[in-house]
C-alpha cells in the first residue's frame, strides 16, 4: 500500500512541508504539498488523494474549515490533523467532523510514519469494500426479474415494498414461475444485502436431512457424523434463509421450524449448546399449502407464521405480453455465452412462441431459447431451431397439437389469405420483411 497511497501535506511552514515530504518520498509514497487552503483545494481538484496532514493555524481558511470543505469532496478521505497548539476544543471538532486523527507538532516521523500506514491500510479497506458492494449490484443486474407486463409490474413493486422490511415472506406460484429470484431480489434489496442468502430446496432432502441441514450437528450425533457441522439457520445469522418447496417438509421438523420461528434460539443435532442467530426467513412453494392445512399434513400455526406477506407468481400463459422481452433477454444471455452472434428471433417465430403454453413456464422458455442457440445458425433463430416444441394454442380451430413448422405455415397462409394475396401487405402483417415471406411461401408450397 505504501507505494500506492498518495498523501497531501496542507502547511504554510514551507520547512514543515519540506521535511515531511523527503520523508513520505523516502517511504516510497507519493506526495504534493500546499501552503494554504485555497492551494490545497486546487490540488484536490486536480488530483485523488487517500491521505491529508493538515495544519489548523494557517492565513486565511484555517483547517477546521478546510477539513469540512475536504470531507464534503471526498468523506472517505483520511484527515490528519496537526497543530502546535493542542487544545481539547480543537481536538474535540476535528473528530467529529471525522478526522482521522489528532497529532501535536513537534512531530515523531516513526510515530507519524505508523499513523500513515494506518491511515493507508483503512484507505484500502474502504475501497475495496465499495468494490465488493459494487460487484454485488452488478450481481443484482445480471439476475434482474424480466417482465413488463401488469402482473410483472405489479410484482416488482411488491418486492420493492417488502424489501424495505424485514417481514416474513412466502413465494407461492408454479414451477418455473422465478420463485428463487424473486427471494433473491427481495434479499439484494434489503438491509441484509451485504450478509449471505442461505437456500435449502426441502423437496430435494428427506425429513432427516432438512433437520441436520437446518440445525446442523455435533460430532456423533448420527453415523457418519464425524465432524461438527454448523447448520443453514447458523450460517443465515444476519442474512436470510430461503426454504424452497416448503410444502415438502414432515411434521417433526415442521414443529422444530415453529419453535425456531418464534424464539430465533435452536440447539444442534446431538447437542446441548443454545445457539441464537439473527435470521429473515423467505419460503416458496408450488403447492396450495392451504389446502394442505385443511388435510392437516401442513401445520396451520406453521403457514401463518410464514406466510406473513404473500406474493404470487403468474404464470406465462397469463403474462404473454412478456415472452418476447423474455426471450429476447435469454438470447442476448445465452448467445453471449456461447460467443454466437444472435441478435434475436425471427419475427413470424416469435408470434408462434407466443401462442406456446409454455406448462414449464419461465424456465421452460429459457431451455428451449438454449437450445436453439446451440443448434441454430446466426443471426436470428428461426422456427427451425426449436425441434421438438409443439404448440398447444397454435392458429388450429380443431384444437390439436401441431410441431411449430406446421403451425408457421398455416400461420403464414392465413396472413396471405388475410391480406387478398398481397405479399407486402402479408409482411406487415406478420412483421417481417418480404423477402422472408418470399422464402416461407416457397419452402411450404404455399398459394396466394
Amino acid at each position: 500500500m505504501a507505494e500506492q497511497a498518495s498523501i497531501l501535506i496542507v502547511d504554510d511552514e514551507p520547512s514543515v512541508r519540506d521535511s515531511l515530504k523527503h520523508w513520505f518520498l523516502q517511504e516510497k509514497y507519493l506526495v504534493e504539498t500546499a501552503a494554504d487552503a485555497l492551494e490545497a483545494l486546487a490540488r484536490i481538484g486536480e488530483s485523488s488523494f487517500d491521505i491529508v496532514l493538515l495544519d489548523i493555524k494557517m492565513p486565511g481558511m484555517d483547517g477546521i474549515e478546510l477539513q469540512r470543505r475536504l470531507r464534503e469532496i471526498d468523506s472517505q478521505l483520511a484527515i490528519i490533523i496537526m497543530t502546535a497548539y493542542a487544545s481539547v476544543d480543537t481536538a474535540v471538532q476535528a473528530l467529529k467532523q471525522g478526522a482521522y486523527d489528532y497529532i501535536t507538532k513537534p512531530v515523531d516521523p516513526d510515530d507519524l510514519s505508523r499513523l500513515i500506514r494506518n491511515a493507508a491500510v483503512q484507505r484500502r479497506l474502504q475501497r475495496e469494500n465499495l468494490t465488493l458492494k459494487q460487484e454485488i449490484h452488478s450481481l443484482i443486474s445480471t439476475n434482474k426479474i424480466v417482465g413488463e407486463s401488469r402482473q410483472m409490474q405489479d410484482v416488482l413493486n411488491t418486492i420493492q415494498t417488502v424489501a424495505k422490511t424485514d417481514v416474513t415472506v412466502m413465494i407461492q406460484g408454479a414451477s418455473g414461475t422465478g420463485k428463487e429470484l424473486v427471494a433473491r431480489a427481495i434479499h439484494f434489496n434489503s438491509k441484509r444485502k451485504y450478509f449471505p442468502l442461505i437456500t435449502i430446496n426441502c423437496g430435494a432432502l428427506t425429513d432427516t436431512l432438512v433437520e441436520s441441514e437446518l440445525f446442523g450437528h455435533e460430532r456423533g450425533a448420527f453415523t457418519g457424523a464425524q465432524y461438527k457441522r454448523k447448520g443453514k439457520l447458523e450460517l443465515a445469522d444476519k442474512g436470510v434463509l430461503f426454504l424452497d418447496e416448503i410444502g415438502n417438509i414432515g411434521p417433526k421438523t415442521q414443529m422444530d421450524l415453529l419453535r425456531v420461528i418464534e424464539t430465533k434460539r435452536f440447539t444442534r443435532l446431538g447437542g446441548n449448546e443454545v445457539v441464537q442467530a439473527d435470521f429473515r426467513i423467505i419460503s416458496a412453494t408450488n403447492k396450495n399449502l392451504e389446502d394442505a392445512v385443511k388435510e392437516g399434513t401442513f401445520r396451520e400455526d406453521l403457514y401463518y407464521r410464514l406466510n406473513v406477506f404473500n406474493i404470487q407468481l403468474p404464470p406465462l400463459k397469463e403474462r404473454v405480453s412478456d415472452i418476447a422481452l423474455l426471450a429476447n433477454h435469454f438470447v442476448r444471455k445465452f448467445a453471449a455465452a456461447m460467443n454466437k452472434p444472435f441478435t434475436g428471433v425471427e419475427a413470424a417465430t416469435m408470434e408462434l412462441l407466443k401462442q406456446q403454453a409454455w406448462p414449464g413456464n419461465v424456465r421452460e422458455l429459457q431451455n428451449a431459447i438454449e437450445r436453439a442457440i446451440v443448434v441454430g445458425k446466426p443471426p436470428l433463430i428461426t422456427v427451425e431451431d426449436f425441434a421438438g416444441l409443439v404448440a398447444q394454442n397454435g392458429p388450429s380451430k380443431s384444437g390439436e397439437v401441431l410441431p411449430l413448422a406446421e403451425i408457421e405455415k398455416r400461420h403464414i397462409q392465413f396472413a396471405l389469405d388475410k391480406s387478398g394475396g398481397n405479399v407486402s401487405l402479408a409482411a406487415q402483417l406478420l412483421q417481417v420483411d418480404r423477402a422472408t415471406v418470399y422464402n416461407k411461401i416457397k419452402k411450404y408450397g404455399l398459394v396466394y
